[in-house]
This record gives C-alpha cells, sequence and structure tokens, in this order.
C-alpha cells in the first residue's frame, strides 16, 4: 500500500507530508468545536439549533473561503495561498478562546471557517500537480486519512483538558491550543517548493480569464454542478453525523467523558482505516464505483446504528463500521476534483465543488439540532445523515471516470 512512497521524489514526498501535517492540524482545530458543544451550550445558555447554527455559519464560510482561496491559488500560486489559511484558522480558533457570548463566538467561527476551507482547496491542487498521474489516488486518499490523526488529537486534548480543568475553563484551553498550528508555517515556507506550471497562452488583445467565474463557462459548467451537488452530499452526511455523535453519545446514551472518548477513538480509528482502504482501492476500481461503493454502505450503517436498540458494546463495534465507510467518500474527492478541471481554473474549481457542499450541507446539523427538539437525537442525525450519502450516489453518476488522467498545464513528479 504504501510502495509508492518509495518510488517518488524528495520534493514529492516534503509536499505529501506538509498537505498531510496541514489537513490534520485543520482537523484539530474544527474538531476540538463539536467535542466542546456539550460545554458551549452550558457556558452560554444555548438550545440544540444555537449550537447547530454555529456549525452552520462555520460550514458557509468555509465554502467561501475554499472559492476564493483556490481562485487565489490560480493567481498567486498554491503554497503562498496555503501558508496564509494556516495562519487564518489557527488564529482564529485561538480567539475563540475569548468569546464572551454567543455572537461573539459565532463571529469568530466563522472567520476560522473562511481559512479552514481555504487550506484544503490550496493544499488538494497542490499535492495533485506534484504527484505523478500514477500515484494520485493513492496519495490523495492517504493525505485525506490526516484528518482522523487531528480528529484523534482533538479527542485526547479533550479528555486531557475536561478532566484537569472544570468545563466552563477547559473548552477555553482546548480553544487556546489552536495557535499551534501556525508554527506549522515554518516547515512549509522551508521545505514545499511551488509546482511547476506552464503558463496559459493569452493571445492580443484577450484579457486573462476571471478564475472566480470561469467554472460556469460552457465548457465545465456541467461538472462543476454535478461536482457540487457531490460535494452537498459528501459534507452534509459527515456534518449531521459527526457534529453531534460526541453529543448523542454523552446526552442520550449518558456515557462519561472518558467514555464519550473511547468511542469516538474507534469511530477515530476506523475513519483513518477506510481513508487508507479507499485510497488503495480508488485507483484499482476507478473514482465513481470507489465513491459509490462507500456511499452505500454509508447509508446502511448510519440507518443500523442509530435506528436499531443497539447496546453500548453493540455501538462500539459498530462505530468501527461507521468510521470507515465515511471516510471512503471525502478520500476519493480531492484526486477526482482535480481531475476534472483545466490548469487555468483548476484551483478554483476544486475549491468550488468541494466547498459549495459545506454551503448546503451547513444546513445539515442547523436541520439535526432542530428536529432534534421535537423526536431524538439519534433518529435525527440517521435521517439527515442517510439523506446525504444517497445524493452521493445519485451525483456521481453524473460525472466521468478520470482515474489515470494527466494534469494539463503542470509538469508533475515534482523535481529531486
Amino acid at each position: 500500500m504504501f510502495r509508492w512512497y518509495r518510488e517518488v521524489n524528495p520534493t514529492e514526498r516534503r509536499t505529501f507530508w506538509s498537505c498531510f501535517g496541514g489537513w490534520a492540524l485543520d482537523a484539530l482545530d474544527v474538531q476540538m468545536f463539536s467535542i466542546a458543544i456539550p460545554a458551549l451550550i452550558a457556558a452560554f445558555h444555548l438550545d440544540k439549533a444555537q449550537a447547530g447554527s454555529i456549525s452552520s455559519v462555520t460550514l458557509v464560510t468555509s465554502a467561501l473561503g475554499g472559492w476564493v482561496a483556490g481562485a487565489l491559488s490560480d493567481r498567486y500560486g498554491r503554497v503562498r495561498v496555503l501558508q496564509l489559511t494556516i495562519v487564518w484558522f489557527s488564529l482564529f480558533t485561538f480567539l475563540g478562546a475569548f468569546a464572551q457570548s454567543f455572537p461573539q463566538l459565532l463571529v469568530l467561527k466563522a472567520l476560522q471557517g473562511f481559512g479552514f476551507g481555504g487550506e484544503w482547496a490550496a493544499g488538494a491542487v497542490l499535492m495533485a500537480e506534484t504527484i505523478r498521474p500514477e500515484h494520485r489516488g493513492k496519495v490523495m486518499g492517504t493525505v485525506q486519512s490526516a484528518w482522523a490523526v487531528g480528529w484523534g488529537g482533538s479527542v485526547l486534548l479533550y479528555t486531557a483538558v475536561f478532566t484537569w480543568f472544570p468545563g466552563d475553563v477547559a473548552w477555553r484551553v482546548l480553544f487556546g491550543v489552536g495557535l499551534l498550528p501556525a508554527l506549522f508555517i515554518v516547515y512549509v515556507r522551508r521545505a514545499v517548493p511551488e509546482p511547476v506550471r506552464v503558463a496559459p497562452v493569452v493571445g492580443v488583445g484577450q484579457r486573462r480569464p476571471n478564475e472566480l467565474f470561469a467554472i460556469f463557462s460552457p465548457e465545465v459548467l456541467r461538472v462543476t454542478i454535478a461536482g457540487s451537488i457531490l460535494g452537498v452530499g459528501a459534507h452534509g452526511g459527515y456534518s449531521a453525523l459527526m457534529t453531534w455523535l460526541p453529543t448523542y453519545l454523552k446526552t442520550e446514551r449518558k456515557l462519561s467523558v472518558l467514555g464519550t472518548g473511547g468511542y469516538l477513538a474507534v469511530v477515530i480509528i476506523a475513519f483513518w482505516c477506510g481513508c487508507m482502504a479507499s485510497a488503495h482501492l480508488i485507483d484499482r476500481i476507478g473514482r465513481r464505483r470507489n465513491i459509490m461503493l462507500f456511499a452505500v454502505c454509508c447509508v446502511g450503517t448510519v440507518l443500523c446504528y442509530l435506528f436499531l436498540p443497539l447496546t453500548d458494546r453493540q455501538m462500539l463495534v459498530l462505530g468501527f463500521p461507521l468510521g470507515f465507510f465515511a471516510a471512503g467518500i471525502p478520500a476519493s474527492l480531492g484526486a477526482l476534483f482535480n481531475e476534472l478541471y483545466p490548469a487555468a481554473v483548476r484551483g478554483t474549481g476544486v475549491g468550488f465543488c468541494y466547498n459549495f457542499g459545506r454551503i448546503i450541507s451547513a444546513a445539515f446539523p442547523w436541520l439535526v439540532g432542530a428536529m432534534a427538539e421535537r423526536a431524538s437525537l439519534g433518529h435525527a442525525i440517521g435521517i439527515c445523515a442517510a439523506i446525504a450519502y444517497s445524493i452521493v450516489v445519485v451525483a456521481v453518476l453524473a460525472l466521468p471516470e478520470t482515474n489515470g488522467r494527466r494534469l494539463d498545464g503542470v509538469v508533475t513528479g515534482g523535481r529531486a
């Protein structure tokens, strides 16, 4: 599975670790909020709909950040934009520790989301343009597995901080740690070169196209629409499930801090395994089949996990396939979206398709919270997640298979 690592050159390896590290630190910052929701509800006297709205607003701004950062990376370079976005989301996560009211927290989380969405867009295109085509699916899927590493780090921090500090202080300490990812910029600046790109030919009297809206031109409009809908389903399912899962385990299943951490650990380990399995399969069976396989399995697993009368032990066991199948879809999107667009608008297209889903999927955490006011939280999560993953199955049928496609306008394989 890791034979590709021995075959790539030093530049490809350093770029891999920069993208892997950036995505892991991104996950650390983002998942700390989901884990801290019960403490935030108590600190600011929120209802579940308000708590869900914070996540929804963050998803909306991350979508805008991904679109804008993708366009900026097309114009100013992938590495430069990657550095900027890491500093951005780290700073606003840290400032969230000092929020004194619900509106303040809402604004700071919104600003954090802008950088969070931008980091993925710049990093995904950087990795895709650096790695050679025969390894693109495997490497992009492996980079996505870094989410599980950061997620696991957030759970370890949560377990330690909420054990050592009272709840009204612990969540502030947790957010304060969010400044640490900014130190990662030192490595990125020194180790990662900009991909070698071929400058687009612009005729006499022609103006450079506006990258932000060029993805809506007739040549690529169909893939933009289908890719955006795919993003809606992928993010909607994940957001509905993972935003509220820690709260569900603590409030409805009555698990302690340590108990919640234990159940989440199973899901997180499974998520990493699912990313690696998807990375292995995507270059073998193709992008479309891989996404459809994991989406169908997600629907079945979510419904079993949240609707069947399971014991705590059975939930612990079923948590593995839940996290495993939830990982396969996002692990496939980086390779697929990069292969759909020409070089001049690749960053914009990848950023838009991946992050547009966040704008619409932002309704899912809010919808779960609103439904939970009248029904059980578990059933609300299950219904919303199953609908979202069903959308994935429909959307991927409208996209072409891109397995093995070479990226135009870039010299892949990096530099030694």
